[in-house]
């Protein structure tokens, strides 16, 4: 006679979110709770939420993972835009949601795997971002070449403080964006964590992967210096041959805009790297900072037995 299914065989698909800070081995976490799904009768596929992985050739600074690591295991979203195209969350949102759906409907589980916090509260989330206004975006993108961000920036302070605190002040492509936002009617900028987030879908289960800082940090130094000595220069100039210099974003990724500056003659390989490891140390703070107010996270260190969270989720 055969056994009785357990809870977590008759629970309806799911998404498993799998986020934390760049370097904490959220991958390798994700290809194992995968297995593990399809041992326990759940066959499982993975949605890239690194919005830097979704770039077709930025491999070594990103640190994807090539198909034939992959254990066989399929991946979404992955080499989906061209390095000369620009990687927004109001576009991610819809695509990711749609392969989610698609997997959903083969009977299989979603895998959502990445540290891009706002790609990922766009899809694990129910909210919705402001509409685009194309000419006073232009408008305000002439004064941002004429002016720099600093103008622009000091506007978004005053008007909305709460915004000004979350973006970079160098990040004019973001600030223009909440300008645009504001100009329109809204009182804030509306592209964050609400207060009291719904989940877009019923059955989620997020997993934050942590590693302590005075691990994580050397981790992340090591990681840096082995992306020159892996060839992120090589890897750079056939970028270039691509038109990697007139991308909005991809040029402006970590490690990537440094190793344009080294090669452009801007920067010694010592400060290219230098440059990087401040900056990656600084992202994964971000990183940690953003999903910690996630309340429905279950944090655990990367070597957490995957078994584990089956039994939890049965």
């Amino acid at each position: 006679m055969p056994s009785a299914p357990n809870a977590l065989q008759t629970t309806s698909v799911a998404v498993w979110g799998v986020v934390g800070a760049t370097g904490t081995g959220k991958t390798a976490l994700s290809l194992n709770l995968a297995e593990a799904l399809a041992r326990a009768g759940r066959p499982a596929e993975i949605v890239n939420a690194d919005a830097m992985q979704l770039y077709r050739g930025m491999n070594i600074g990103t640190a994807k993972l090539p198909p034939h690591e992959r254990r066989g295991i399929a991946h979404h979203l992955f080499d989906s835009l061209a390095v000369t195209e620009e990687a927004a969350v109001a576009w991610y949102q819809p695509t990711a949601r749609e392969a989610i759906t698609d997997i959903h409907a083969r009977g299989a589980d979603a895998i959502l795997v990445g540290g891009s916090g706002l790609y990922v509260s766009s899809v694990i989330f129910d909210f919705q971002f402001p509409p685009h206004d194309e000419a006073l975006r232009a408008e305000l993108e002439a004064e941002l070449t004429t002016h720099g961000p600093g103008v622009l920036f000091a506007r978004l302070r005053a008007a909305d403080p709460v915004t000004a605190a979350r973006i970079d002040p160098k990040n004019g492509r973001r600030v223009v964006r909440a300008l645009e936002v504001l100009a329109q009617g809204s009182t804030t900028h509306g592209a964050a964590l609400p207060e009291a987030p719904a989940l877009w879908h019923e059955h989620t289960r997020l997993i934050g992967v942590a590693v302590p800082r005075e691990e994580l940090v050397p981790r992340l130094d090591a990681r840096v210096e082995a992306m020159w000595q892996h060839g992120i220069l090589d890897e750079v100039t056939k970028l270039r041959e691509q038109g990697l210099e007139q991308g909005v974003t991809a040029r402006r990724a970590i490690g990537y805009a440094q190793a344009l500056a080294q090669l452009q003659g801007e920067l010694t390989q010592a400060e290219a790297i230098a440059q990087t490891q401040a900056l990656t140390r600084r992202y994964a703070r971000r990183q940690v900072s953003w999903f910690k107010r996630y309340s429905q996270l279950q944090w655990v260190q990367p070597e957490h037995p995957v078994q584990r969270l089956l039994d939890d989720a049965s």
